[in-house]
C-alpha cells in the first residue's frame, strides 16, 4: 500500500458504519447493491467509463466516500490518471469552484488507488 492511504482508510472507517445500518435495513442495502451492480455493469459504456462518471458525480456532490469508492473502482477497472483527470475536469466545468476542491481530492484519491494497484502488480512480478 502507498505511504499515503487516506482514502483506503476512509473506506475502512466507513465499513463498520455501513455494517451497522445494513443490519437494520438489509432490504434497502440489497436493493442498492443490485442497482449498483446493474448500473456499473459493462454495456454500451464499459465499467471504467461508468466508474469515472460516478467519480465525477461524487466530486459534484462533495462526497468523500463516493470519491474514494469510485476512485478505487475506476482504478480497478483500468482507468488511467489522465482519464481520471479529464473526468474530474468535466465535473469542474459543470460545478465550478467547489469542484476544484473536491476534484483535487478526487484526483489524489484516484492516484492513491492507482498507485497501490500498480505497486501490487509490479510487486508480484518480481
Amino acid at each position: 500500500m502507498s505511504e499515503h492511504s487516506h482514502y483506503h482508510d476512509l473506506l475502512n472507517d466507513l465499513n463498520p458504519q455501513h455494517r451497522a445500518l445494513r443490519q437494520m435495513i438489509p432490504e434497502v442495502y440489497r436493493g442498492f447493491a443490485e442497482m449498483s451492480s446493474g448500473a456499473l455493469t459493462s454495456g454500451a459504456l464499459d465499467r471504467k467509463v461508468k466508474e469515472l462518471i460516478a467519480l465525477a458525480i461524487g466530486v459534484v456532490a462533495g462526497c468523500d466516500g463516493c470519491i474514494a469508492s469510485h476512485s478505487q473502482g475506476a482504478a480497478r477497472a483500468g482507468a488511467s490518471k489522465q482519464e481520471a483527470a479529464e473526468a474530474i475536469g468535466v465535473s469542474i466545468l459543470m460545478h465550478g469552484g467547489p469542484a476544484t476542491i473536491y476534484g483535487a481530492r478526487a484526483y489524489d484519491a484516484f492516484c492513491e488507488f492507482a498507485d497501490a494497484g500498480a505497486n501490487a502488480t509490479s510487486g508480484s512480478a518480481h
